[in-house]
C-alpha cells in the first residue's frame, strides 16, 4: 500500500502542492490530472525518493518502486536484450522474455537502443518496469512518442500488473482505459501562492 499523509511538495524550494492525503491500494491504479507545471512531475520525484516531501509525508514498503520518468534510462550502444538484461540484472527480477514480448520488441532484440524510433526507444524503456519485480510503478507521461496501438498495448500491461496485486500511479492526460481508477484532480492542492505568481507557467 501506498499512502500519502498531509503530503506537500516542492520544486525549486518552492512548495507546488499541498495537504495530499490518500492510500493506494494493491491492484488499484491513480491517475493524476493538472495542467502543465500543476506538480504531476514533483510527486512523482518525491514519492521515488528523488527528493524530500517540503511537509508531511507517505509510506510505502521499501524497495517497491520503479519509476518511468521522461527518459527512457536507456544506452545506446547496448542491445534491445542488453539493456533490459542489465535492468533486470540491478533490480534482481524476474527474465527479459516476458517483457519483450508485452512490449513488441521480440524483433528488434538485436538492435542497438541508439537505432531505434522515439516509440520503440518508449517501449523498451517501459519494458524496464517488468524486469524490476517491482509491485508500485510511478509512470510520468508513459505514453509519449506511442502511436495509438502502442497506447494500448502499454494499457494491457498495466491492466495486467494491476489484475496480478500491482500498483500504478501515473500522471498522463491519455485514457488508459482503466474504469476503476482512482482521478486525482492536482488543482485544489495547489499551493497558493504558486496560483498568484505564475511559478507554475515558467515550468509548462
Amino acid at each position: 500500500m501506498l499512502s500519502l499523509k498531509n503530503l506537500a511538495v516542492a520544486r525549486g524550494g518552492v512548495t507546488v502542492l499541498r495537504g495530499l492525503t490518500l492510500s493506494v491500494t494493491p491492484g488499484q491504479a491513480l491517475i493524476l490530472r493538472g495542467p502543465n507545471g500543476s506538480g504531476k512531475t514533483t510527486l512523482l520525484r518525491t514519492l521515488a525518493g528523488l527528493q524530500p516531501p517540503a511537509e508531511g509525508g507517505y509510506d510505502l514498503p521499501p524497495d517497491s518502486v520503479a519509476y518511468a520518468a521522461h527518459a527512457d534510462g536507456l544506452k545506446s550502444t547496448l542491445t534491445v536484450t542488453e539493456n533490459l538484461a542489465f535492468w533486470s540484472r540491478i533490480y534482481g527480477g524476474p527474465g527479459i522474455d516476458h517483457a519483450l514480448r508485452a512490449l513488441n520488441l521480440t524483433q528488434l532484440t538485436r538492435r542497438r537502443a541508439g537505432e531505434l524510433s522515439a516509440g520503440q526507444k518508449r517501449r523498451l524503456g517501459l519494458a524496464r518496469l517488468l524486469v524490476t519485480g517491482r509491485p508500485l510503478w510511478l509512470l510520468d507521461e508513459p505514453t509519449v512518442s506511442l502511436d495509438v496501438a502502442s497506447v494500448a498495448m502499454f494499457a494491457e500491461v498495466v491492466q495486467d500488473h494491476l489484475a496480478k496485486g500491482g500498483l500504478a500511479v501515473i500522471a498522463t492526460h491519455v485514457d488508459l482505459g482503466l474504469p476503476e481508477a482512482t482521478v486525482l484532480d492536482l488543482d485544489p492542492h495547489r499551493a497558493r501562492d504558486i496560483q498568484n505568481t505564475g511559478f507554475d507557467e515558467a515550468f509548462a
